[in-house]
């Protein structure tokens, strides 16, 4: 379970920041990933279904994010079904798993694609393998809707089919150097993950040190979907950095954090969102993960006094009692309820041109404490950044 202790507002760059801390207990025990191929919800076929596709990982190393992100979307989706659904017709969420491994993306996706019954894809987890598949979408004209990712490849004003919910990874990335610079460390490492979503991160670090003045002392990387991270440790303890920059999913930023800190390492850690808050936690010894900082994209999961905070409890409490709260969970139910927003907008008969119309003419849409805001030329939905950081205490409200 988490602890909240307290927060306080301030504008850096732009960004509202509220700083949290949290704290760790048994719930994190009730979040084992289940083996999953490929799910469909709505229990069959449905001929009149609102049929949406997504490729993520279920499986394998990285499958926490892909099972959070889902669960959360279900939640929502379940909860508008058994209120009979969009105009009267349920929503169907195809899942395929694809491991965080582009090549399985890019069967998934052609997959997806050759449904007639297709309406959108939804919910595609992580840079590289979403990178993949973007030619595709792009091609069939298919909107992809609240992909989780904050890569600026997804961001380029020439993408029609895109639309994101979360905020860029160049954002989260700036409020972190903003606060390790506040807080006087300067001598700063950059970690990333080697492929698209480190790269872009990377990038985006380079960029936030630079208007600072500063330059890394250090630039390393790890790979995707692994714990091998023995040349990045070498290199960080032989520059001995007080700040650290880590652009990685949490089996990588785990392994490497937990490295640095048996080899006595008091470097302040800062994790971009994506590397899945609970599931960095649950990887790392109890106590380990104490001080590691990580960028949220969504309010705090635990805070009821949030209007959509307390629904997003109350459907994920009906949709699956097993499993707490997340900033994952969060995200995905907040995109369900991005995308049936337009689909409530499209009509009862939607075509993918009415719903990318739709997402398009969402405008300062407030989903109680979440204000999502899209246009004709604009295909990002929110700009919301707050700092977290890890303790070891437990309370559950």
């Amino acid at each position: 379970m988490l602890l909240f202790l307290g927060g306080h507002l301030r504008r850096s760059s732009g960004i509202t920041l509220t700083c949290w801390v949290l704290l760790s207990s048994g719930l994190l025990t009730l979040l084992q990933p289940r083996p999953v191929a490929a799910q469909s919800s709505g229990g069959g076929t449905d001929p009149n279904a609102l049929v949406l596709g997504q490729s993520l990982p279920l499986s394998g190393p990285s499958a926490q994010l892909g099972l959070d992100y889902r669960r959360g979307a279900l939640a929502w989706f379940e909860a508008v079904n058994r209120e009979g659904g969009i105009h009267g017709r349920k929503i169907q969420l195809i899942s395929l798993d694809d491991k965080y491994e582009p090549p399985q993306t890019l069967i998934n996706t052609r997959q997806l694609l050759n449904r007639n019954d297709l309406l959108a894809l939804f919910g595609y987890v992580g840079t590289p393998t979403t990178k993949v598949a973007l030619p595709l979408i792009e091609e069939a004209s298919v909107p992809l809707v609240a992909p989780m990712t904050g890569a600026s490849l997804f961001r380029q004003p020439d993408l029609r089919m895109v639309f994101n919910m979360r905020t860029s990874y160049r954002r989260e990335i700036a409020a972190m150097v903003d606060e390790l610079v506040r807080d006087a460390h300067h001598r700063i490492a950059i970690v990333y993950q080697d492929d698209a979503f480190g790269q872009d991160g990377l990038d985006g670090a380079l960029a936030a040190l630079s208007r600072h003045g500063l330059k890394p002392v250090v630039v390393t990387t790890v790979q995707r979907n692994s714990a091998q991270v023995g040349e990045a440790l070498d290199d960080l303890i032989a520059t001995n950095p007080n700040g650290i920059v880590l652009v990685s999913a949490y089996v990588s930023s785990a392994a490497l954090s937990s490295a640095l800190r048996n080899r006595g390492s008091r470097a302040q850690i800062m994790n971009v969102s994506f590397v899945g808050t609970q599931a960095l936690q649950k990887a790392m010894p109890v106590g380990e993960a104490n001080g590691i900082g990580v960028a949220q994209v969504v309010p705090f999961p635990w805070n009821r006094w949030i209007p959509v905070v307390a629904d997003y409890q109350r459907c994920l409490r009906l949709s699956d009692k097993s499993s707490g709260f997340g900033f994952t969970s969060f995200e995905g139910y907040l995109a369900a309820r991005m995308i049936t927003e337009a689909l409530e907008r499209a009509g009862k008969n939607p075509s993918r041109q009415a719903l990318v119309q739709a997402l398009e003419s969402i405008r300062d849409l407030d989903l109680g404490g979440f204000r999502l805001q899209m246009g004709r030329d604009d295909h990002d939905a929110s700009d919301f950044v707050e700092l977290t950081f890890l303790g070891s205490q437990s309370w559950e409200p």
